[in-house]
């Protein structure tokens, strides 16, 4: 009997090979491949560059001032500066998760505005004269994206240089110049064509208060003293060269 056995164990163990050859091979299985990565949104995170240009609506208030060698009081006039406006501007952007935005820019911008009215203190044949030449300003920016689109409003310090002139048909009688300090306040919208390309529009209200002015003649001598108030509007629309935002995307 156990002879029997053995050789039935004997013979098990000579076919096993055999019948393990005749079952199909299992198939490798297959290499993982990762889902692909899923866009999330566009990141404001980074910095920019770029240019603007647009339009430049100012108010100047001409008033006596302390001192005016002739006048105690009066108006001189009034009479808007309006021209265009163009420049550039750089600044830097943070997001938040949920898409705030705080982030701070410098612009600095050219403009030509002139503007003229009869001068009814000094008499028939006097105009005053007030030419922008320039503005700037330093501001915080706060918004709320939407993917690529940002709503924002910004607010801060804003500087200015202006040349002043009374003249009459013959001649300029008696000139100043300032760079004078205010404050700004505006708001904008701003697309993300690309994802280092955006495009914005904006509007902003300036406010420079009254400064004092001393008007001189050519020899030196004082002509008069004047306050000139200053409210300004400027809208403006331009390209942000962007670095450092982009898509975010979702990687499993």
């Amino acid at each position: 009997m156990k002879t029997i056995l053995a050789g039935i164990a004997l013979a098990a163990l000579v076919a096993a090979p055999a019948l393990a050859a005749d079952l199909p091979a299992r198939p490798a299985p297959a290499p993982y491949k990762a889902p692909p990565p899923v866009y999330v949104g566009y990141s404001w995170t980074g910095c920019f560059l770029g240019g603007n240009g647009g339009g430049l609506w100012a108010r100047k208030d001409w008033t006596v001032g302390t001192g005016d060698p002739i006048f105690a009081t009066g108006r001189f006039g009034t009479h808007d500066a309006n021209s265009w406006v163009a420049g550039v501007q750089v600044g830097c952007d943070y997001q938040f998760a949920g898409g705030f935005v705080i982030g701070i820019q410098g612009d600095y911008d050219w403009t030509d505005a002139t503007g003229t009215n009869v001068d009814t203190l000094n008499g028939a044949g006097f105009s005053d004269r007030s030419r922008i030449k320039s503005l700037a300003s330093v501001t915080g920016r706060l918004g709320y994206a939407w993917d690529r689109f940002l709503l924002y409003f910004r607010g801060g310090w804003a500087w200015e240089r202006d040349e002043y002139s009374i003249f009459t048909a013959a001649a300029t009688t008696a000139t100043a110049t300032e760079t004078r300090g205010g404050w700004t306040v505006g708001v904008g919208g701003e697309y993300a064509f690309t994802n280092w390309l955006s495009a914005f529009v904006e509007y902003d209200y300036y406010d420079f208060g009254t400064r004092n002015n001393r008007f001189v003649t050519g020899a030196g001598v004082l002509f008069d003293s004047i306050d000139i108030r200053e409210r300004k509007s400027v809208v403006k629309g331009g390209l942000n060269f962007r670095f450092g935002g982009g898509p975010v995307v979702a990687r499993y």
